[in-house]
């Protein structure tokens, strides 16, 4: 056999061949289609549970989404206290806490300045008039009045020459023995002396008073409510030595607000009570008020003028004032129920039937810490919110406490 011709015997077909190549290489195919069947034999393990757990979660929802329609839960309104507007008597006292003072208390002090050289006197003590409470050193003084003696001396000598020359000319004028310029010219010395002499007199008068004002005396009887600097200490003129409580009336004095000012009858009658002994009582009328309000408290000072008052009512002692209001009926509310509306004090008012608010304006009369008095605006019967007026619009449903919804 020539090389051309093929073995048949030996040979391999076509898909043998085809075979045999493909042994050499990997079946992706083969290789794909495994994978694919692996993973669809995983998921099939893994769908049971999770199918399970859906129909657990989902099922219920999709019953009661499909059962009957939820209830709405109803609306019962706003909690509010409320209370029922009734005419009461409106003369409630007015009772404040004041204290015991004189009613005619001066301030003694020196005219001149100096070194304070006795003050000896104590808180309470009593002083007599023209009795001496304090002295300052009279060095200074007493040496100005020395001078001023001098000048007088001096001035009274000036005085006796110049009138004895006056004599003489006189004398010598109307004799015809000296001319009338000389006689002028003595009658002015003789006037210019006298002038001299009164203001030196002028000047010892100022300074026995100067030596006078070292000395600090008592004007009328009273007691010692207030001590200044002690001996040593160099005061200025007007500087407050003492302070003293002459003897006679007493006031009870009482710090007032606005608000019960506009709420007291005109001349009231005060019935003063001591605190520590209420058995101890004085009657008194309103004798000064105050025309201007203290700056810090905003009250105005008040003193009550007590008619004989006893003996236990001592200076500083701390007592009770008692002021009977006009009776006159009118609708309280409590204070907690006033709001404002265009400005104004209002006040909520619910509606019985339909269980609604509505604002309104009132007129109150007067202001208390706990009570307000209203004259106008409110009718007997109407109810008033007094808690929760701040969480309020008009036309609200509200439900009122203590009550059925």
């Amino acid at each position: 056999m020539g090389p051309n011709v093929p073995h048949r015997g030996i040979g391999f077909s076509a898909r043998a061949r085809a075979a045999v190549r493909g042994q050499g290489r990997p079946n992706y195919e083969t290789s794909a289609a495994t994978a694919r069947y692996s993973s669809a034999t995983s998921c099939r393990g893994l769908r049971g549970p999770i199918q399970a757990l859906l129909v657990a979660v989902v099922l219920p929802l999709v019953l009661t989404t499909c059962g009957s329609e939820p209830e709405v839960a109803s609306f019962e309104g706003r909690p509010v206290r409320t209370v029922v507007a009734e005419k009461r008597e409106a003369g409630a006292p007015i009772v404040l806490s004041g204290r015991i003072e004189a009613e005619d208390e001066v301030t003694l002090a020196f005219r001149i300045s100096g070194r304070l050289l006795e003050n000896s006197l104590r808180l309470g003590d009593p002083i007599e008039p023209g009795q001496l409470v304090a002295r300052l050193e009279p060095q200074n003084e007493l040496n100005v009045l020395r001078t001023a003696q001098a000048s007088l001396a001096a001035a009274q000598g000036h005085l006796t020459q110049a009138r004895n020359n006056f004599e003489r000319q006189d004398t010598l004028l109307r004799d015809g023995w000296t001319t009338r310029a000389n006689h002028d010219q003595a009658t002015q010395t003789l006037r210019t002396a006298q002038s001299q002499v009164e203001a030196a007199e002028a000047e010892l008068k100022t300074a026995h008073d100067l030596v006078s004002f070292t000395e600090l005396k008592a004007d009328a009887p009273g007691i010692v409510t207030a001590t200044g600097p002690r001996a040593g200490e160099v005061v200025q003129i007007g500087q407050m030595i003492l302070k003293v409580a002459r003897q006679g009336g007493r006031d009870a004095v009482f710090d007032v607000s606005a608000q019960v000012m506009r709420s007291v009858p005109a001349d009231p009658e005060v019935t003063v009570i001591l605190a520590d002994d209420p058995s101890v009582t004085a009657r008194g009328r309103v004798r000064e008020v105050a025309p201007r309000a203290d700056p810090l408290t905003r009250t105005f000072e008040v003193k009550v003028g007590l008619t004989e008052p006893p003996a236990a009512m001592r200076l500083g002692a701390t007592v009770t004032g008692r002021v009977q209001r006009e009776a006159l009926a009118t609708i309280e509310i409590p204070a907690t129920a006033l709001t404002k509306f265009n400005r104004q004090p209002a006040v909520w008012i619910v509606d019985p039937t339909s269980r609604e608010v509505s604002i309104r304006n009132v007129d109150v009369l007067r202001y208390d810490p706990a009570l307000v008095a209203i004259s106008r605006g409110l009718d007997v019967g109407e109810i008033v919110v007094t808690a929760g007026v701040q969480a309020l619009h008009p036309g609200q449903k509200v439900r009122l406490l203590g009550s059925s919804p």
